[in-house]
């Protein structure tokens, strides 16, 4: 069947939103509720980049969605536009780095250093790759100095600049860095500079990140340290509310769905990002369905499809001995389900993890391995694995799965290697009572 001007069509459906983009997490209002404090700290700390002095170095965590780009975003803005009052008269630049995309030590020096290059001068930018790593500080040094290349390739003092500037580096996602060398050298490279400063801060949702750098890494980067507590309940409401307001027409939202959107969020450790995403989603399900009202029940639609996106991503990009272990538990308990058993051991699953190992021609790794694999899938969150007792024989892991068994399927048939045993039949094994 042809569908006639498909988009025609679509475009009639009255939209329930006045500005989508500002449900999305990477959207920083004029104002942070609940995150004062956590500003007027931060900006404590970079208040001397306004006196020509460096501020201290600073290492900010916390978990998802607990506002600390978004505050670092906001003090960065306000430290640029004060920095230019002409009572103060001192630049700051404040550039930032998402280290999940950018995430080698050329590649960051690299970015870094093109931040400085003026858009009418493309040719001086540096490229993606081909420089020596040391020429591509060296230029980063400069730039950040204040210096700049004029019409012959020569490095000549910047006219357009004074100096006394001091230039605040974000690290966003630190903790994704491939090594800790690049950090090193930006903690270090006020030693190289002449005529302005540097300061870095780093953001991560890893709380033991920092256990694992190199000790002069983690005591330049450590001067300063914050952490970002979670979002109760009532926090996130007022983030909904703020959000709402900007975003959605008057009177589409239910009395009970900001609340439902918060408390499901607050239950996922206070992550806002969750709680925008869930309402944004419910928003736009309401808007497919030509709704003039968002209901709870669309809030209960987007949980469900929020989480079966996140376990299909995951699920898809898993390693091929992993994908086979989680068929292997999959196939397993259908199996299990025929006789009334609702968990798997990790004996079970070894033997048809075998099984298929034989089938797709893949090799097949111990069971130690395999056990490996299995703690990891639980970290995940794709299912749950307890570890209990056999008395004299031992220990092993109960496993269930925690996710919707057919979608999950589904995506691991998209792996041509694993098409061919999704329905494979596994013979049952005996179990140790």
């Amino acid at each position: 069947m042809v569908v006639n001007d498909l988009f025609g069509q679509l475009l009639e459906v009255e939209p329930l939103f006045r500005n989508k983009e500002v449900m999305r997490s990477s959207y920083t209002p004029d104002d942070l509720p609940h995150r004062d404090s956590e500003i007027r700290a931060l900006g404590s700390i970079l208040v001397p980049a306004l006196r020509g002095e460096t501020p201290s170095n600073v290492f900010i965590y916390g978990k998802t969605g607990t506002g600390k780009t978004a505050c670092v975003k906001y003090v960065g803005n306000e430290l640029c536009k004060k920095g230019l009052d002409p009572d103060i008269d001192k630049r700051v630049n404040v550039i930032y780095i998402n280290c999940e995309v950018v995430d080698t030590q050329y590649r960051v020096l690299q970015n870094i250093a093109n931040a400085f290059v003026p858009a009418d001068r493309w040719s001086h930018r540096i490229p993606f790759t081909g420089w020596p790593t040391d020429e591509v500080y060296d230029a980063l040094r400069r730039y950040a100095d204040g210096q700049t290349k004029d019409d012959h390739e020569h490095w000549v003092e910047d006219p357009a600049r004074k100096a006394g500037e001091v230039t605040v580096i974000v690290l966003d996602e630190v903790d994704k860095l491939k090594g800790d060398e690049v950090l090193y050298t930006l903690t270090r490279i006020n030693a190289d500079l002449h005529n302005n400063k540097v300061s870095v801060i780093g953001i991560s949702n890893d709380l033991k990140f920092t256990e694992f750098l190199d000790p002069r890494v983690k005591s330049s980067l450590g001067e300063e340290s914050m952490i970002f507590p979670p979002y109760d309940a009532h926090q996130l409401e007022d983030i909904l509310t703020q959000r709402a307001k900007m975003a959605l027409k008057d009177g589409i939202l239910d009395d009970g769905v900001i609340p439902l959107c918060a408390a499901l969020a607050a239950r996922e450790h206070g992550d806002a990002r969750r709680a925008l995403d869930l309402l944004r989603v419910s928003a736009e399900l309401a808007e497919r369905e030509r709704k003039k009202v968002v209901g709870e029940s669309h809030v209960r639609l987007a949980q469900n499809k929020i989480e079966l996106d996140r376990i299909s991503e995951v699920v898809r990009t898993l390693p091929t001995q992993s994908k086979l272990v989680l068929l292997a538990t999959i196939q397993g308990e259908e199996l299990n389900k025929e006789v009334g058993v609702q968990t798997l051991t990790t004996g079970e699953v070894f033997a048809i993890y075998k099984d298929l190992c034989k089938h797709t021609g893949c090799d097949i790794l111990t069971q130690r391995r395999i056990t490996d694999l299995i703690s990891e899938l639980d970290m995940l969150g794709i299912f749950t694995a307890r570890v209990i007792s056999k008395g004299r024989y031992g220990r092993t892991r109960e496993i269930q799965m925690s996710c919707p068994i057919d979608s999950t399927k589904s995506v691991l048939a998209e792996d041509e290697l694993i098409r061919g045993v999704v329905d494979y039949k596994p013979k049952r094994q005996n179990r140790l009572l």
